[in-house]
């Protein structure tokens, strides 16, 4: 399992030092993360109007030098709750992938992607509250000079939920899981986080042809 990298707390315009303790605790967390090796982090900029703190992390599944997931997760906390959380923490994520066309035509798309979700949090015992979200699947036809691509189908999940147990490198870890489900990557044989369950239960998207385009 990978370790994830880090960089300062965005806080409405303030550094990770002015941060409350709490949040920084949170980041810190993220930091002890074990991820697939397959899951690559790197620092982004934090949106700086959903909550007063938020830090931000982009994540790529690559095998093989390819790509074949991308996504964003994002930490906000607003020190005095905000009432559509339920909390003072919020985890907001996206997630996307290209998948084979012909699973467009697949009924329980949406539903099969937002179980993957929820079951990567249950798998490694993150608690949560007040998820929500949409999954949108889209297919793409190409024709004149774009002709002889082959048709393409991607799969994009945004999801938000209130981490319940301040087990935050926990909510990073499902959320890397989740990517390689999207990505058509079998579950890992890697042993979970003590105290959780085995994600032998998620079924990822069968693996795709090519890498993702750009």
């Amino acid at each position: 399992m990978a370790a994830v990298g880090g960089h300062p707390a965005q806080g409405g315009g303030t550094g990770k030092e002015s941060a409350p303790i709490e949040f920084r605790a949170a980041v810190e967390a993220l930091g002890t993360a074990r991820l697939r090796p397959e899951v690559r982090l790197s620092p982004t900029p934090a949106p700086r109007r959903l909550a007063p703190y938020s830090y931000a992390l982009t994540a790529t599944v690559e095998v093989e030098g390819e790509e074949l997931a991308d996504g964003r997760l994002v930490l906000l906390h607003d020190p005095a709750g905000q009432e559509a959380w339920h909390g003072d923490f919020r985890v907001v994520t996206m997630t996307r992938a290209e998948l084979e066309p012909e699973i467009a035509d697949d009924p329980m798309l949406s539903e099969v992607g937002w179980s993957w979700l929820l079951d990567s949090l249950q798998a490694h015992g993150a608690g949560y509250a007040e998820p929500g979200g949409t999954v949108t699947h889209a297919s793409s036809h190409y024709f004149g000079a774009l002709s002889d691509r082959e048709p393409s189908t991607e799969i994009e999940i945004r999801a938000s939920w209130t981490p319940a147990d301040g087990r935050f490198e926990r909510h990073l870890a499902a959320w890397g899981d989740l990517l390689c489900a999207c990505a058509g990557l079998p579950p890992s044989a890697v042993a979970p986080l003590p105290d959780t369950q085995s994600l032998g239960g998620v079924v990822p998207m069968p693996a795709r042809r090519r890498p993702r385009s750009h």
